[in-house]
């Protein structure tokens, strides 16, 4: 079975980055089979004959977190998944996939999200998508309210930003 998994933040103690070829490396010594990664931002794509998500999240978590002395979150999704929500576009009026940005999570958002994201939203529009949440920015995410609200409690189960146009990127690698 095929795996994209979609790491957190890696940006490691004292300011070092991550080199794809080590984040590849790791998985290899998991024993994943056809390792990959695309881009430098985290995303890496495996073959393997488990089929425990959880697991295999676990797996990665503690073996990146034994190697590299940093805990981070691993959002996990097969590929059949992975491709459906990257061609997924609740606003099809928006030409840049780069304009959307898609939260990838663990655990599915509740439908009330959209509600409890209300007091943060300025122009941006929110939608909901089988548990990840996507959100058009029209102008830069950085100048936003919203984001904001990501590091709140209430919004505190594991998940990782990816833009449309990104996913669309990993998906043409499966």
């Amino acid at each position: 079975m095929t795996w994209v998994a979609l790491l957190y933040s890696i940006v490691l103690p004292a300011g070092a980055r991550l080199k794809m070829a080590d984040l590849k490396a790791l998985a290899e010594s998991l024993g994943y089979r056809n390792v990959r990664t695309v881009a430098s931002s985290g995303n890496l794509i495996f073959d393997t004959d488990a089929r425990d998500a959880a697991a295999i999240e676990a797996d990665l978590e503690s073996a990146f977190a034994k190697r590299f002395g940093k805990a981070v979150p691993v959002i996990l999704r097969d590929a059949k998944t992975f491709r459906e929500r990257a061609h997924a576009n609740p606003f099809p009026d928006v030409d840049d996939p780069r304009q959307v940005s898609v939260r990838v999570m663990r655990k599915p958002y509740p439908a009330s999200v959209s509600d409890d994201l209300k007091p943060y939203v300025d122009d941006e529009r929110v939608a909901l998508v089988d548990g990840d949440l996507f959100i058009h920015f029209p102008g830069q995410p950085s100048r936003t309210r919203l984001l904001a609200a990501f590091g709140t409690k209430r919004f505190a189960s594991p998940g990782t930003f990816r833009t449309l146009a990104m996913l669309r990127k990993i998906a043409a690698a499966l």
